[in-house]
C-alpha cells in the first residue's frame, strides 16, 4: 500500500509582515497540522510560525526541494513579493484545507 506523495515547498509566517519560515514536503496537510499544533520542534514553534501564506506544488520532490533551497536564500523582500503576488492580504491559506482560523493572541 502506497502512500500518495504531493511535493510542495511552502512558506508559513507568524502574522502579516512578521517571521517567516520557509519549507518543503510530500504532505502539505499532514506537515501543516504538525506545525500549528507545536508538533516540530525548532523554528517554527518557538517563533510561532503557524500561517500559511504561500504554496506550490511540484511535479516531484527533486524540484519542490530545490525551489524551497532558492527561496531559503532569497532576501526577505523578494518573499514578501512572492506571497503578496497571490495573497495581497497575507490570508491564512490553510483555511481553505479545513483548518480552523488561528487564535489571534499568536497570529495577527
Amino acid at each position: 500500500m502506497s502512500r500518495e506523495i504531493n511535493p510542495t515547498a511552502y512558506i508559513l509566517a507568524s502574522r502579516r509582515n512578521g517571521t517567516l519560515y520557509a519549507g518543503v514536503t510530500a504532505d502539505l496537510i499532514k506537515r501543516l497540522y504538525k506545525h500549528r499544533n507545536g508538533l516540530i520542534e525548532g523554528f517554527t514553534k518557538d517563533y510561532g510560525v503557524k500561517r500559511l501564506v504561500w504554496f506550490e506544488p511540484h511535479d516531484s520532490m527533486d524540484s519542490a526541494i530545490l525551489r524551497e533551497k532558492r527561496i531559503k536564500k532569497w532576501n526577505r523582500q523578494w518573499k514578501i513579493e512572492l506571497i503578496e503576488a497571490g495573497n495581497p492580504d497575507w490570508d491564512d491559506l490553510a483555511l481553505d484545507f479545513g483548518f480552523e482560523p488561528l487564535s489571534s493572541l499568536r497570529s495577527d
